[in-house]
């Protein structure tokens, strides 16, 4: 199974659209925030189904803060990162991903791409699409419970 995971996009929806473009077919996408109204374009537009939390630049208070997914046989936990304050590091989330039993974690709010475990969690920031910024989205890659992550520039 393959997800796109893309983040801070800021409106810029076309950016989410050619990080759809170039990743290739995919199961999921998953969008971290920062950007509710380009996700919700991409679910109206795209035949894949689209997940979104909300960031702390989107006013849609429809959208949850954060969410948990069971795909594969992997738990994932989906949040913008603002509320585990991971511009300041990462300790927080991680613990969220703890309590929830996460194995898998996607953030974004630093509009810093990253890959790197943690207490047995694959953490994942895809980067920003937001206009200005080089861009870079993430594919996320799920084998039974097995999960690994790669970024890609835009």
């Amino acid at each position: 199974m393959r997800v796109l995971v893309i983040s801070d996009s800021h409106g810029n929806y076309a950016h989410a659209f050619r990080a759809h473009e170039l990743a290739g077919p995919v199961d999921h996408i998953v969008h971290l925030g920062d950007g509710c109204d380009d996700a919700r374009m991409m679910e109206e537009v795209l035949e894949v189904p689209v997940h979104r939390v909300a960031g702390n630049c989107d006013l849609d208070r429809q959208v949850p803060a954060e969410l948990t997914l069971e795909l594969g046989e992997c738990r994932f936990l989906l949040t913008h990162g603002y509320r585990q304050h991971v511009k300041s590091g990462l300790s927080q989330l991680i613990g969220r991903g703890v309590q929830l039993g996460a194995s898998v974690v996607l953030y974004g709010h630093t509009h810093l791409a990253d890959v790197q475990s943690a207490d047995g969690m694959l953490l994942v920031n895809p980067g920003a699409l937001k206009e200005g910024l080089p861009g870079s989205y993430a594919i996320v890659t799920i084998e039974g419970a097995t999960a690994k992550a790669e970024i890609f520039p835009l």
